[in-house]
């Protein structure tokens, strides 16, 4: 049968793209946050998956305000770089995995959870910038991402939006979906997004520190309790586009201690752990979990 291995968070700021896109990575304010996914490139490398289901938010590229999916799922056969506005990234296409995603989807509705079926679509920032980080630099006339992807947009956008309790249940209903597939595949679960940052109002540029690492810290050694932050502490303490994080709790959900909506087995175990600020006006945040 398939089988979630491993789960990765980080950030997934545009900015982040354009310094890889623009050849800045190695400029002073750049090098501190690059430096970060060295260990990550490494790891990606030594650890391949199959397959990568890549848990992100659409910023009004394949969607707009008329129509906000709370959940969709990609099924198609491959995925073009968004054009946002500044011409689509120099990254390759994104090839699908049409299969095991329709077969999520059929599982994950069976599960009492509603999905949008998604069979074409451009993939934007959220989606590419996370695969350029673990994945390093591409060439789109030569070279590929490594494994094929699953992207699953969540609408962290437009309220209201699904809550962390939803969020870590459906990553749960994911797992169990990968592991009724018939294929011997290896899964990575990615969820993307955050950390603290908001992009307009009184309070643009706040940055949180303190709260983003007690919100990893719980997020990793007790997800029960990092599900059951209401959004008004994220938008509270995280700024508006805080609420991203609960991104990271589908992929949280989907590790192996999680049982029932209760931790019942070995907590994962740390790979690697990285925060930085700021990238942009935003703080990044990235950790790579292998079940126990």
């Amino acid at each position: 049968m398939a089988k979630i291995t491993a789960s990765v968070y980080t950030s997934h700021v545009p900015a982040i793209g354009a310094a890889m896109d623009l050849g800045k990575t190695h400029e002073d304010y750049w090098k501190p946050l690059f430096a970060g996914y060295e260990y990550s490139k490494q790891w990606m490398k030594d650890n391949k998956p199959d397959v990568i289901f890549l848990v992100y938010n659409d910023h009004a590229t394949a969607f707009s305000l008329d129509m906000i999916p709370t959940f969709a799922i990609g099924t198609a056969a491959e995925y073009l770089p968004a054009d946002e506005g500044w011409g689509p990234r120099p990254v390759p296409k994104v090839i699908g995995h049409p299969e095991l995603a329709s077969h999520i989807a059929q599982s994950v509705i069976q599960q009492d959870f509603d999905l949008t079926i998604v069979n074409k679509m451009d993939v934007d920032h959220g989606l590419t910038v996370p695969l350029s980080l673990m994945c390093g630099e591409q060439d789109p006339k030569q070279g590929a991402w490594p494994c094929p992807v699953i992207p699953f947009a969540v609408n962290v956008v437009q309220y209201p939006v699904p809550s962390g309790q939803r969020c870590f249940a459906l990553g749960q209903a994911i797992r169990k979906a990968v592991e009724s597939y018939d294929d011997d595949l290896n899964v990575h679960i990615w969820g993307t997004g955050g950390m603290s940052h908001q992009l307009q109002g009184a309070r643009a540029g706040l940055i949180n520190r303190e709260w983003d690492n007690e919100w990893l810290d719980k997020l990793i050694n007790d997800p029960v309790a990092c599900a059951a932050v209401p959004h008004i502490d994220y938008v509270r303490e995280a700024g508006s586009e805080g609420i991203e994080l609960v991104m990271w709790l589908i992929a949280r959900g989907a590790m192996a201690d999680v049982n029932g909506g209760k931790v019942t087995g070995a907590l994962p175990t740390v790979k690697h752990r990285f925060y930085h600020v700021p990238a942009s006006n935003t703080a990044v945040g990235h950790a790579i979990l292998e079940n126990a």
